[in-house]
């Protein structure tokens, strides 16, 4: 796939994933999968929208991993 897109959960990184790296993630999957770096002003709105919902799912997939052998912080 993209190589530039990260690992975002422990162990391969020592924290939670911050926005920023998620919405980085998300950028770089809308990049690959439709061939544009930057959009054209006319593709805009549905380039963004796509790495907004990207972005969301992610972080949902993120929160909702469970890593065996990892202790679960207390809420």
């Amino acid at each position: 796939m993209c190589r530039s897109i990260k690992t975002l959960r422990p162990p391969s990184i020592p924290e939670d994933a911050t926005e920023e790296e998620i919405r980085a993630a998300a950028l770089q999957y809308v990049r690959k999968v439709s061939g544009f770096r930057a959009p054209a002003a006319h593709n805009r709105e549905v380039f963004d929208r796509a790495v907004d919902a990207i972005a969301e799912a992610t972080a949902e997939l993120l929160e909702g991993l469970e890593v065996r052998g990892a202790s679960k912080a207390s809420a």
